[in-house]
């Protein structure tokens, strides 16, 4: 099936027009930053495509959200439910049909989300990685607080006031190294390679990472959106290993485009390995076709190198199955 990259172009174009002066930049000081021409060139190749749907789990419908504990579930792309020692997370929700800031163009959604908004569990903690609209979607951002105006919203510098416009309370920002601490959680935001943008003129404006959260027992993280880099290196160093990690595995293709931007499925098993992980689960794949890679192949890739370097313990979860995190 050949993809068509009219919508994408537009959405690309929007993220990859740059007029203005940075206020934020990756680790390693170079930008992210790819030309029209480059653009142009993507979305008018001829690969063909091969878009596959994949299955949906209703196993989630088995938990007592109120009494079941140490538990995750993919709800698709970025989206984690998370519950651990009785604090629930939600990472990058999104549950518009859309990634996009229109309503009626832009990568359109391949699966519904495994989990309906309105039928989840009341969050304690939103976490959100960057700006870009397949990880922060404004319009469920606002009917998750509608559904739980307790709710605590965790976002990169700069992005604070995306949130406030639409009349959002219990709102916190940070830079890399920074986050929240309580009793029972310590939640650090810290740095990936990636780049941030909304709109025509605010091209890394607000900052974008990953999410580390320590518990009393065991740490997980969720590494947002990114590219290989050091950085996760550097997280190993300062915070330790999680036990657990949700690493992107898909929109990679083509790699002379993306790889900047976007692990492969190799690249987020070295991921795993730099942070020592003791197990990792795949996202970022088989939700909004993004890129050209067939939307099966990241679960592929990751099958192969994972029995390539002799890991068992790195999977691609089907969405709404119950992931066991004690």
């Amino acid at each position: 099936m050949r993809l068509s990259k009219t919508c994408i172009l537009i959405t690309f174009f929007i993220f990859n027009s740059s007029v203005v002066l940075s206020d934020y930049e990756n680790t390693n000081g170079k930008p992210i930053e790819k030309s029209f021409q480059d653009l142009l060139k993507w979305a008018t190749d001829d690969i063909e495509t091969k878009i596959d749907y994949i299955e949906i789990s209703n196993d989630w419908e088995s938990l007592d959200f109120e009494e079941d504990d140490n538990y995750g579930v993919w709800v698709g792309h970025s989206t984690f439910l998370i519950k651990k020692n009785g604090i629930t997370i939600l990472t990058d929700p999104v549950f518009s049909d859309r990634a996009s800031p229109f309503k009626n163009i832009g990568p359109k959604r391949l699966i519904p989300p495994a989990i309906p908004l309105k039928q989840l569990p009341e969050i304690d903690f939103i976490t959100i990685s960057h700006n870009h609209y397949d990880h922060l979607d404004i319009r469920s951002l606002k009917d998750l607080y509608l559904l739980n105006s307790s709710t605590i919203f965790l976002v990169p510098a700069g992005d604070k006031k995306l949130l406030e416009r639409q009349k959002i309370e219990n709102v916190y920002e940070y830079e890399w190294w920074e986050g929240y601490l309580s009793d029972e959680l310590k939640i650090t935001f810290t740095p990936v390679q990636h780049w941030s943008k909304r709109g025509l003129f605010d091209r890394n404006k607000s900052l974008w990472g990953g999410w580390y959260f320590e518990f009393n027992d065991f740490s997980i993280f969720h590494a947002g959106d990114t590219g290989y880099s050091e950085d996760f290196k550097s997280t190993r160093m300062k915070l330790g290993s999680p036990k657990y990690a949700f690493i992107p595995i898909g929109a990679y293709d083509p790699e002379w485009f993306m790889a900047e931007s976007h692990v492969n499925p190799e690249d987020a098993v070295q991921i795993m390995l730099d942070l020592g992980a003791e197990s990792s689960f795949g996202m970022h794949w088989a939700t909004f076709k993004l890129t050209d890679e067939d939307t099966l192949e990241p679960r592929e890739r990751l099958d192969a190198e994972v029995k390539n370097k002799k890991i068992n313990s790195f999977i691609a979860p089907i969405p709404g199955s119950i992931i066991n995190l004690d």
